[in-house]
């Protein structure tokens, strides 16, 4: 009786052992999808409000899943470029904005850097560049746009008396004319991470960037 015992419980055992077994594998969840939609571009920093621009901006609706940049990468490089004490730093991409079936030499981007305070105010302006009364300084064309902003932020060391000079750029728009609506969608895309970025840093008076820029804005030359 004893070895019969010793069976049962043995067999019960393993069936519990299996069954769990099973239906943890059953459990797992399922691998995210390769494509996102435009809320879901840049960490989300365009739901809401900006989906449609950005469809606009790029000339698509799904996307690849970015696993290039971050906005953890971006902060940290902004620190490490102000903390070097040159002049600037190379850029760090926030993300890349990767249209399903677009060439990645074609793909769109943002990415932030610290600049230099000769690139503001520069008189040379690529071809079909606009100037805006944004930052610092704001200049768009059909494919790209930069925004230059200063930062004064607890996390940036001695930014009270030296300001982080922080310019984000969008690389590679598609491209659409150039009026004037055409680069003010550009730079407003480019605006919202900017004011991501800003936040994140904790930059006073989210470093002069407006929470929504005016649909109706106009360039300044």
């Amino acid at each position: 009786m004893g070895e019969k015992r010793c069976r049962r419980a043995l067999m019960a055992f393993l069936v519990v052992t299996v069954g769990a077994v099973g239906t943890g594998c059953g459990s797992d969840p399922e691998p995210p999808s390769p494509y996102v939609n435009a809320a879901e571009v840049c960490e989300g920093v365009f739901a809401g409000r900006l989906e449609k621009t950005v469809q606009e901006v790029t000339g698509g609706t799904v996307f690849n899943r970015s696993e290039a940049g971050s906005m953890g990468k971006v902060i940290e490089e902004i620190k490490k470029g102000h903390a070097s004490g040159r002049s600037w730093s190379t850029g760090q991409k926030l993300c890349n904005m990767s249209v399903k079936g677009v060439p990645s030499d074609e793909r769109a981007f943002l990415s932030f850097n610290i600049y230099a305070l000769r690139d503001v105010g520069d008189p040379r302006k690529p071809e079909g560049a606009r100037r805006f009364l944004l930052g610092r300084e704001a200049v768009a064309n059909t494919r790209w746009a930069s925004l230059y902003f200063e930062c004064v932020s607890p996390q940036l060391e001695k930014s009270d008396r030296f300001p982080a000079r922080i310019r984000g750029g969008l690389g590679k728009a598609k491209i659409r004319g150039n009026a004037v609506e055409n680069l003010t969608a550009n730079l407003t895309v480019l605006h919202a991470a900017s004011l991501a970025v800003a936040k994140e840093l904790e930059c006073e008076g989210n470093a002069g960037l407006p929470e929504k820029l005016d649909p109706g804005m106009k360039p300044l030359s």
